[in-house]
């Protein structure tokens, strides 16, 4: 069916159900995201989450369906729902706005319901669904990458360790493109390549931290067609040594290009000195493929009447950078921190999650950042605000809500 006819109809399908409802009832493509219909071109979401296989066993006698429950997820969350029981209790509340566009035919689900079907849900094929989504926004496009770890606090308790979420962030966006869950922090040198892996890098540069200064994953970048910027610490010896050692050579020299600049904010003002050198000769290109460039920032840090100690950064880039580009590239890799971090920690209260069984949260982490991109790349909503009062508005407002969805 194409999407006139099913509006003109008021026909919907959900699984092998078939409901008839008058016209006037379906407000919004949302109505789509539960059928069997043929989607447009372009990012629905629920599209690709039909892709997802449900978890549960039919002879288990199941209730409720599976693509249901996570229309119902992600709009609660959407509408400021931070914990399953939040996502049950909001579902009993809109229980009426629902039944525009689910069948619901036994109900709301409860919320031992939605914690047992996050807890078996396949994050794999959950991970995967939103890549593709995400997948068909970003493959016009171009920018920057940063590629950051974040343990979920929460999901630790007793020996269980709390599991570390590798994401990778575009930072001109603003959104996800994917995760990946390792045990801790150490292992995110083996989490990085898969998570690039199912990425689409092209004219893309992705930067990383000295934990991911690795030459595999440099390789990596390059062959799937994109640029690399990696800081370089003390975990590779041998090429912070030969970096330090050029830039105290050229200290004087005119080949080398500088950047100063000044930030002040917030009670606080940063000093910072970027410069940067071409890397041939310095840096062995059998090693760290198609470098082009050697980097260092120095950062002073003044709050108040304090003023702390020199910071010195240094980095390789496959690509030819100045000094001023150097300097954006790595203030927008530690924009991770502030806009994606510190978003899921206080908008979405992630660390304060105390879900820890199984595949939850792992799949409650993702479904977060699936609302994140929502509010990120809506352009429905132009009245200016924080994330967190526009998911309250989407919770407030039934019309806004449906349009951010559909």
């Amino acid at each position: 069916f194409k999407q006139k006819t099913a509006y003109e109809i008021g026909v919907r399908l959900v699984g092998s159900e078939m409901c008839i409802r008058d016209s006037f009832t379906i407000r919004s493509t949302l109505v789509f995201w539960a059928t069997e219909m043929s989607v447009t071109k372009g990012a629905n979401l629920m599209s690709y989450l039909r892709e997802v296989d449900d978890p549960r066993k039919p002879s288990n006698g199941t209730l409720h369906d599976f693509v249901e429950m996570l229309v119902i997820a992600v709009a609660a969350a959407l509408s400021d729902c931070d914990t399953v029981e939040d996502i049950a209790y909001w579902a009993r509340a809109k229980e009426a706005w629902l039944r525009k566009f689910l069948l619901l035919t036994n109900g709301v689900p409860s919320e031992e319901t939605f914690l047992r079907v996050f807890r078996v849900l396949d994050p794999k094929q959950f991970e995967r669904a939103f890549r593709r989504w995400v997948g068909g926004i970003v493959g016009a496009l171009s920018g920057n990458i940063a590629v950051d770890g974040k343990t979920v606090r929460g999901s630790g308790s007793g020996n269980e360790t709390a599991i570390h979420m590798v994401s990778a962030f575009a930072t001109d966006l603003g959104i996800v493109l994917g995760q990946e869950k390792v045990s801790g922090k150490s292992n995110e040198i083996t989490a990085i390549p898969e998570l690039l892996e199912a990425l689409y890098l092209k004219g893309f540069l992705v930067s990383i931290d000295a934990m991911g200064c690795q030459k595999k994953i440099a390789a990596r970048i390059t062959d799937q067609g994109g640029d690399y910027l990696l800081a370089v610490k003390g975990n590779q010896p041998t090429l912070l040594e030969a970096i330090e050692t050029a830039f105290i050579d050229q200290h004087q020299s005119e080949g080398v290009d500088r950047q100063h600049e000044v930030q002040k904010g917030h009670g606080r003002i940063v000093a910072q000195i970027a410069s940067v050198l071409p890397a041939p000769k310095i840096v062995p290109l059998v090693d760290w493929p198609q470098c082009k460039t050697i980097g260092r920032i120095d950062s002073l840090r003044k709050v108040g009447d304090k003023e702390s100690e020199l910071e010195r950064r240094y980095y390789i880039s496959s690509r030819v950078l100045t000094a001023e580009q150097l300097a954006a590239a790595a203030r927008a890799h530690w924009g991770v921190e502030s806009r994606l971090h510190w978003i899921l920690d206080v908008s979405f209260g992630e660390d304060g999650s105390t879900i820890r069984k199984d595949n939850a949260p792992q799949n409650l982490s993702l479904l977060k950042k699936i609302v994140l991109n929502m509010i990120r790349l809506d352009t429905t909503n132009k009245t200016k605000g924080s994330l967190r009062l526009k998911r309250k508005a989407a919770a407030w407002d039934d019309d806004l809500r449906m349009n951010m969805l559909g």
